[in-house]
């Protein structure tokens, strides 16, 4: 009979196995998880360079790890809700292992934690605007003259036209740029949209996103807009855009996306103009605006 080493085996199925780990990006978050006597770090920097070991040794092994954003504030609802203790390790453990499914996560690729650390907040907060976009339209109802579901309708109005924005494109990499204007604040959506020969690749939940931003400038009548970047080798680089007018988008001109373009959004001072960008009007969409407004 044939002797089966088991420490190899084990090895083995180690780097089988996907791993999550819950990490606590900012000082704030840290603390909050200090006043559980089971969370025996004292060092939000030792921490941090801590879990980078861990996630450089699990990925020497081979081994995938998964890097989940712990929220001490969700953490707690979940305890509550579950009826865990929150000061055991295994209650972290289990709410980690949610968060892999649920919660904004990316995966370790051996980049360092000063550059992996933006990458997952800008996660989550593309996924906290999904969220709060997807109830917003959710909330809308019926519309009172047709009986459609107005958020769906404007969903489906949103991905037509996202299909002919990048149906008319010149070839070359896009980069789409939303924003709404709600309460409280505005919501913004990025979206990339690479050429990989005839066809367009698109990142499925950041096109996800998009749409439903959208659609909800699109189903609330909100102000709102899209800029559009395309780059290609040997080319210069176009930026133009579009108003959110009604159901339908109504073109900028060239000097209006040379505003919106070279304007920080935050203190509405000028930026200078990028050189070798040229800021022009953007092609016709050739689409008809619904028959019915709701």
């Amino acid at each position: 009979m044939a002797h089966t080493d088991h420490p190899t085996m084990r090895r083995a199925l180690r780097r089988e196995i996907a791993g999550t780990i819950g990490l606590l990006t900012d000082e704030h978050d840290f603390r909050a998880m200090r006043r559980y006597r089971s969370f025996t770090f004292d060092d939000h920097t030792t921490y941090l360079h801590q879990v980078e070991a861990l996630l450089k040794t699990r990925a020497s092994q081979g081994g995938h790890t998964t890097v989940a954003l712990f929220d001490p504030g969700e953490y707690a609802d979940y305890c509550a809700e579950t009826g865990l203790d929150p000061d055991a390790p295994a209650s972290r453990t289990r709410f980690t292992a949610q968060l892999a499914s649920t919660g904004p996560t990316v995966p370790y690729d051996g980049r360092p934690l000063t550059d992996l650390v933006p990458a997952l907040v800008d996660e989550a907060v593309r996924q906290a605007t999904w969220e709060y976009a997807s109830t917003l339209l959710a909330r809308l109802g019926d519309c009172a003259v047709c009986g459609e579901d107005i958020g769906r309708a404007a969903f489906s109005r949103a991905s037509a036209l996202l299909v002919r924005i990048l149906d008319t494109a010149p070839p070359g990499d896009r980069h789409l740029v939303c924003s709404v204007s709600a309460t409280p604040e505005t919501l913004v959506a990025v979206l990339r949209a690479d050429q990989d020969g005839e066809h367009t690749r698109l990142e499925e939940a950041g096109a996800l996103e998009f749409t439903t931003v959208l659609a909800l400038g699109i189903a609330t009548r909100t102000p709102g807009g899209l800029v559009m970047r395309t780059t290609a080798p040997g080319t210069t680089d176009r930026v133009y855009g579009w108003r959110l007018r009604g159901e339908g988008l109504a073109p900028l001109t060239a000097g209006e996306v040379f505003d919106a373009y070279c304007t920080d959004v935050d203190s509405g001072d000028l930026i200078s103009p990028e050189s070798d960008v040229d800021y022009t009007e953007p092609p016709d969409l050739g689409e008809q605006p619904p028959d019915h407004h709701h």
